[in-house]
C-alpha cells in the first residue's frame, strides 16, 4: 500500500469533518470524524509498513468506538433500523449522516471500504479460522434483501401504529439486533467455513453499498503483463473476487473490501490499490 495512502485519508476526513460540521453546527461530528480519519490513517500507516494485524487494529478502534461510544452509550441506534428511523422522523443527524457517508455515498469513492476497515460486525468474524473461504460459494444472497426489505417494514410499521417510547424501542433494536447479527455471522462462519458469509449472504446494508461500489473509484486493478494466472490472488480473496478482471463487471467486483489480501498474495506485484 503506497505510504501517501495515510495522509490522503486522514485529509479526506478532516474535509468530512468540517462539510458536516457546516451542516449540522454540531461540534461532536470534528470529534467524530477526526477520530476515525486519524485511526483509519494510523492503521493504514502500518499496513503500508507490512505490520501484521494493522487491518485488524483499524477495524477495532472504529468499530468498537462506533459500536460502545456512539452505539451504546451515546444511545444511538447505528443499525439499519436506526437509519430509517431517523430518516422517517426528518433528522439529518447520527445514522443518516453515518449511512450516508460510510454506506451510500462513500463508496464511489472507496467502495466497500467500510466493510473492510469499520465494520463492528466484521471486526469480530475476521478474528474466526476461516479467513479464506473453505467452500463453494452459496446462492443465497436474496436474503439480504430479504432482511432489508423487513427492517423497512418493521420501522414503518413502529411509525403507522404511533408506538410510544420509540426511542427506547430503537435502542432495544440496536442491542438485539448486534445480537443477533453477532451470532448469524459465528454459526455461518463455522458452518461454511467462511468468515465473511454473514456478509455475502445476510448483511442488509450491502443492498446499498454494492449498488453504488460498482462505480468506486478506489479499486484493486491487475497488471496483466506481470499476472502469470497462478491464482493465488482469487484464492486468498475473503469475498470471491476475480482479481484477474480490470472491468467492473467482474465476478463479485461489488463485494471487494479493499482487504489487499490479494495483493500480498501475488508475488509478481500484478495487483495495485
Amino acid at each position: 500500500m503506497n505510504v501517501k495512502a495515510p495522509v490522503i485519508m486522514e485529509t479526506i476526513f478532516v474535509a468530512i469533518a468540517i462539510i458536516v460540521y457546516s451542516l449540522t453546527s454540531n461540534t461532536f461530528f470534528i470529534y467524530n470524524f477526526l477520530y476515525i480519519g486519524t485511526a483509519i490513517s494510523l492503521g493504514l500507516f502500518l499496513m503500508a509498513k507490512n505490520k501484521p494485524y494493522a487491518r485488524n487494529i483499524i477495524m477495532l478502534a472504529v468499530g468498537s468506538y462506533l459500536l460502545i461510544y456512539v452505539g451504546i452509550l451515546g444511545h444511538e441506534n447505528m443499525l439499519m433500523s436506526g437509519f430509517w428511523y431517523y430518516l422517517f422522523l426528518g433528522v439529518f443527524e447520527a445514522a443518516v449522516i453515518h449511512y450516508l457517508i460510510a454506506k451510500i455515498a462513500g463508496p464511489f469513492l472507496f467502495g466497500r471500504g467500510w466493510c473492510g476497515y469499520a465494520c463492528w460486525t466484521a471486526m469480530v468474524l475476521d478474528l474466526l479460522p476461516y479467513k479464506t473461504p473453505q467452500n463453494e460459494r452459496k446462492n443465497w444472497g436474496y436474503f439480504r434483501y430479504v432482511l432489508f426489505a423487513l427492517i423497512l417494514c418493521i420501522v414503518a410499521g413502529l411509525f403507522m401504529f404511533k408506538v410510544n417510547n420509540l426511542e427506547l424501542v430503537m435502542f432495544n433494536m440496536f442491542i438485539i439486533g448486534n445480537v443477533i447479527y453477532y451470532a448469524a455471522g459465528i454459526v455461518l462462519a463455522f458452518k461454511l467455513k467462511d468468515n465473511r458469509a454473514f456478509c455475502k449472504y445476510v448483511c442488509p446494508i450491502t443492498v446499498f453499498l454494492k449498488a453504488t461500489s460498482y462505480f468506486s473509484i478506489i479499486r484493486v486493478k491487475i497488471d496483466s503483463d506481470k499476472c502469470i494466472e497462478c491464482n493465488k490472488c482469487i484464492k486468498s480473496c475473503p469475498m470471491d473476487v476475480d482479481m484477474l478482471d480490470n472491468s467492473r463487471k467482474r465476478l463479485n467486483g461489488t463485494e471487494c473490501i479493499l482487504c489487499t489480501e490479494c495483493i500480498k498474495a501475488c508475488k509478481q506485484d500484478a495487483l495495485k490499490l
